[in-house]
């Protein structure tokens, strides 16, 4: 049976975020924040306060599978990390050779070591040593820096360290974001590896999702930005369905809405939880009409208790007094 995976997205996809878009259903897994491995190896702490639902048998509150992602390019500190990291018995442990900012990429992380698939292979080799067999190590990358011609070779480099899944972005590290997106190259690259292979990019409705896996010849595909800008998107892959986003839907929109308010609430000081939601209606803005409405409407809004009360004329179900309630 084809997967579906929420993907690993600094800045966003916090647990909050995993929380409410897992519990509207269709993901098999999803991938935290990326974890920084640089000169240490990092407390239990660390861990539990990029993924709290490691104090929940490593899954969300609905039971999907939270894997932890490290990023870093010391191999023998990277298999120190994992060994420590499995102790908290993580649902599995990815590696991410994908993240295109310019910040990671000064000091090695992410992208920035895809010219180097010798390394890929001496980080994935010292994880997999480094973590029981029961618990799969994965790996993220992109096709290249500037272009794809070392993605063959970091793909078979992280196959053969031992690397359990790979999940292909279908863009180089100097595509960034753009709209241009390249999924013949995870077709090649499916051609020579045997693991299984997870297609990434630029799908942010159902065409997208048919359009990605009859490219690339994956039967897997993880979800990004669409699924962010479309929270509903997973599970009518799931069901097969043939409609986009519809009217319809924005009531069960509402309700994780309404989720998604109450938890940034206990989580966050309540001068920053007001970005969190614009955040977040802001890239739903592209799939629900409503969604611009909506933001509109609390767009000039900084306090969380004036947002509740606007929130709560949208017919959107709060409860005001007790607002950690989830």
């Amino acid at each position: 049976m084809s997967r579906v995976i929420l993907a690993p997205m600094e800045g966003l996809a916090d647990d909050v975020l995993r929380a409410v878009l897992t519990s509207a259903g269709g993901y098999d897994w999803c991938v935290t924040e990326f974890v920084r491995v640089t000169n240490t190896v990092l407390p239990h702490s660390c861990y539990t306060r990029f993924s709290p639902e490691l104090k929940n048998g490593s899954r969300t509150a609905c039971g999907t599978p939270v894997r932890i992602q490290l990023l870093g390019s010391e191999p023998t500190l990277l298999g120190l990390n994992a060994a420590h990291l499995a102790q908290l018995k993580p649902a599995g442990i990815d590696l991410n050779f994908g993240c295109p900012t310019p910040l990671v990429n000064r000091h090695r992380g992410g992208a920035a070591l895809l010219d180097e698939p010798e390394l890929l292979h001496s980080i994935a080799s010292a994880v997999r040593r480094a973590v029981p067999p029961e618990i799969p190590v994965t790996a993220k990358m992109r096709l290249g820096i500037e272009d794809t011609h070392r993605a063959l070779d970091c793909a078979r480099a992280l196959e053969a360290g031992g690397a359990d899944e790979l999940v292909v972005h279908a863009r180089t590290k100097a595509d960034g974001y753009r709209p241009l997106v390249r999924w013949e190259h995870v077709a090649r690259i499916r051609q020579v590896v045997k693991l299984p292979l997870i297609a990434n990019g630029e799908v942010w409705t159902l065409a997208d999702y048919r359009n990605i896996r009859a490219a690339t010849g994956c039967d897997d595909v993880m979800l990004g930005r669409g699924a962010v800008a479309d929270p509903l998107l997973a599970s009518r892959i799931r069901r097969g369905d043939t409609e986009h986003a519809s009217t319809a839907d924005w009531e069960a929109i509402k309700q994780l809405i309404s989720e998604f308010w109450l938890r940034v609430q206990r989580k966050l000081p309540s001068h920053q939880s007001p970005g969190r939601l614009k955040q977040w209606l802001g890239m739903m803005q592209r799939s629900y009409p409503q969604a611009t409405e909506l933001y509109r409407g609390i767009r000039e809004m900084r306090n969380a208790a004036e947002i509740s009360i606007a929130l709560q004329r949208q017919n959107l179900e709060l409860d005001l007094a007790h607002p950690g309630r989830i």
